[in-house]
C-alpha cells in the first residue's frame, strides 16, 4: 500500500507541475486563454492539500491495517503474518465453526481430520468412539453466530502463528441414548454459548490453511 500511495502522490505532483508550467508559459497564440501566474505559496498549499487527500483515500480503502508503527496489540502481530486478511480470516473461521460442530455431532471423522490439528483430532476421535460404544448420539443445531472476534495472536520463534477467536453463538444441543431418550439438553431450549477456538498456521508455508488446534468454552 505504501508503494501504491507513492505512485499516486508522484502522479499528483507531475500533474501539478505541468499545470504550473502551463500557467507560466501560457498557451498557444490562437487560444484566447487568460494567463495566470501561480505563486510558490499557492502551489505549495495545493500540493499539501492534495497529499492529505491522497493519504485519506488510501486509509479509507485499506481499513484493516495502517502502518506497523500505528498498530497496537493483536493487530500489530497480525500485520506480521504474510498475506493476512482479517475480514477473510474471520469469514473462514465462521464457516469452520459451523462445519466442525456439525461434523462432531454426526461423527464425521473425515471432515474433522481435514479441519483440525493432529492432537485435537485424536481427542475428537476418542469422544466419538466412547459415544459410539455407549450408544449415545448427539444433535447440534447452530441457530446463529451472534459475535465473532479475534482475542489473541502469537507468532513463535519457529514461525508458527496462533490466533484465538471467540465465538458467541446460539445453539440447541441434545444427547440421546440408544433408545432415543434425551440424556442431556432440550430441543426447545436455545443456549447462548461462548467458545474460544485457536487456529494455527506456519507463516513460512505457502498453504493458506489454518487448522483448528484448540477449543474451550468460556
Amino acid at each position: 500500500m505504501s508503494a501504491y500511495l507513492d505512485l499516486i502522490f508522484l502522479a499528483v505532483i507531475a500533474v501539478l507541475i505541468f499545470m504550473r508550467l502551463r500557467s507560466v508559459l501560457g498557451t498557444r497564440p490562437e487560444q484566447k486563454t487568460e494567463i495566470k501566474i501561480v505563486s510558490k505559496e499557492e502551489f505549495d498549499k495545493v500540493l499539501k492539500a492534495m497529499k492529505q487527500e491522497v493519504e485519506k483515500q488510501s486509509q479509507n480503502n485499506n481499513p484493516t491495517f495502517t502502518s506497523k508503527e500505528e498498530l497496537q496489540g493483536v493487530d500489530k502481530i497480525l500485520a506480521g503474518i504474510p498475506n493476512f486478511n482479517k475480514a477473510d480470516f474471520c469469514r473462514r473461521c465462521s464457516k469452520v465453526f459451523e462445519m466442525v460442530l456439525s461434523a462432531f455431532a454426526s461423527h464425521d471423522e473425515e471432515t474433522l481430520k481435514m479441519l483440525t490439528g493432529k492432537k485435537l483430532f485424536e481427542k475428537f476421535k476418542e469422544i466419538i468412539k466412547q459415544r459410539t460404544e455407549e450408544g449415545i448420539s448427539a444433535e447440534t443445531d447452530l441457530i446463529k453466530v451472534d459475535d465473532l472476534s479475534i482475542k489473541d495472536a502469537k507468532i513463535s520463534s519457529k514461525g508458527i502463528a496462533r490466533i484465538a477467536v471467540q465465538f458467541v453463538s446460539e445453539q440447541i444441543n441434545i444427547l440421546k441414548n440408544a433408545a432415543g431418550e434425551v440424556l442431556e439438553g432440550d430441543e426447545n431450549f436455545v443456549q447462548q454459548i461462548t467458545d474460544v477456538w485457536t487456529f494455527e498456521k506456519d507463516i513460512n508455508s505457502n498453504s493458506p490453511v489454518w487448522l483448528l488446534v484448540s477449543t474451550k468454552k468460556n
